[in-house]
Protein backbone atom coordinates (compact mmCIF):
# COMPACT_ATOMS: atom_id res chain seq x y z
CA UNK A 1 0.00 0.00 0.00
CA UNK A 2 1.38 3.38 -1.03
CA UNK A 3 0.46 6.64 0.07
CA UNK A 4 2.13 7.87 -3.73
CA UNK A 5 -0.33 9.29 -6.69
CA UNK A 6 1.24 10.57 -9.50
CA UNK A 7 3.35 8.27 -11.77
CA UNK A 8 7.55 9.18 -10.79
CA UNK A 9 6.31 8.82 -7.00
CA UNK A 10 4.46 5.26 -7.69
CA UNK A 11 7.91 3.89 -9.39
CA UNK A 12 9.88 5.77 -6.28
CA UNK A 13 7.78 3.53 -3.94
CA UNK A 14 8.12 0.51 -5.82
CA UNK A 15 11.96 0.92 -6.20
CA UNK A 16 12.13 1.48 -2.27
CA UNK A 17 10.35 -1.73 -1.50
CA UNK A 18 12.21 -3.82 -3.74
CA UNK A 19 15.34 -2.39 -2.09
CA UNK A 20 13.90 -2.90 1.39
CA UNK A 21 14.00 -6.35 0.81
CA UNK A 22 17.68 -6.71 -0.59
CA UNK A 23 18.82 -4.99 2.21
CA UNK A 24 16.93 -6.62 4.71
CA UNK A 25 17.96 -9.99 3.05
CA UNK A 26 21.39 -8.73 3.42
CA UNK A 27 21.71 -7.81 6.64
CA UNK A 28 19.61 -10.65 7.92
CA UNK A 29 22.53 -12.67 6.02
CA UNK A 30 25.26 -10.82 7.90
CA UNK A 31 23.98 -11.50 11.44
CA UNK A 32 23.48 -15.25 10.84
CA UNK A 33 27.24 -15.38 9.54
CA UNK A 34 28.49 -13.41 13.00
CA UNK A 35 26.42 -16.02 14.70
CA UNK A 36 27.64 -18.79 12.98
CA UNK A 37 31.38 -17.27 13.98
CA UNK A 38 30.84 -16.60 17.63
CA UNK A 39 29.18 -20.03 18.23
CA UNK A 40 32.64 -21.33 16.68
CA UNK A 41 34.56 -19.10 19.34
CA UNK A 42 32.41 -20.06 22.22
CA UNK A 43 33.16 -23.82 21.52
CA UNK A 44 36.83 -23.44 21.06
CA UNK A 45 37.39 -24.69 17.83
CA UNK A 46 39.88 -23.02 16.63
CA UNK A 47 39.66 -24.81 12.60
CA UNK A 48 35.77 -24.42 12.69
CA UNK A 49 36.00 -20.56 14.12
CA UNK A 50 38.54 -20.14 10.86
CA UNK A 51 36.06 -21.76 7.98
CA UNK A 52 33.31 -19.58 9.72
CA UNK A 53 35.53 -16.37 9.74
CA UNK A 54 36.59 -16.81 5.96
CA UNK A 55 33.02 -17.30 5.23
CA UNK A 56 31.52 -14.18 6.81
CA UNK A 57 34.27 -11.87 6.07
CA UNK A 58 33.23 -11.74 2.31
CA UNK A 59 29.53 -12.15 3.49
CA UNK A 60 30.01 -8.75 5.35
CA UNK A 61 31.97 -6.53 2.66
CA UNK A 62 29.40 -7.20 0.43
CA UNK A 63 26.75 -6.65 2.13
CA UNK A 64 28.88 -3.13 2.70
CA UNK A 65 29.38 -2.34 -1.03
CA UNK A 66 25.70 -3.26 -2.11
CA UNK A 67 24.82 -0.37 0.80
CA UNK A 68 23.04 -2.60 3.15
CA UNK A 69 25.18 -1.85 6.17
CA UNK A 70 28.16 1.11 6.41
CA UNK A 71 31.46 0.31 5.24
CA UNK A 72 32.92 1.49 8.77
CA UNK A 73 30.11 -0.83 10.10
CA UNK A 74 31.21 -4.17 8.21
CA UNK A 75 34.83 -3.15 8.80
CA UNK A 76 34.10 -2.98 13.02
CA UNK A 77 32.13 -6.18 12.96
CA UNK A 78 35.39 -7.93 11.06
CA UNK A 79 38.08 -6.64 13.41
CA UNK A 80 35.57 -7.97 16.63
CA UNK A 81 35.38 -11.36 14.98
CA UNK A 82 38.86 -11.80 13.98
CA UNK A 83 39.60 -10.08 17.39
CA UNK A 84 37.62 -13.22 19.07
CA UNK A 85 39.30 -15.77 16.55
CA UNK A 86 42.54 -14.29 17.42
CA UNK A 87 41.82 -15.10 21.06
CA UNK A 88 41.40 -18.72 20.96
CA UNK A 89 43.74 -19.21 17.79
CA UNK A 90 46.40 -18.46 20.29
Amino acid sequence: MTLATHKSAIKRAKQNEIRNLANKSNRTRVKNVIKQVRAAVDEKSAEKARAALAAAVPVIQKAAKQGAIHRKNASRKISRLTKQFNIIAG
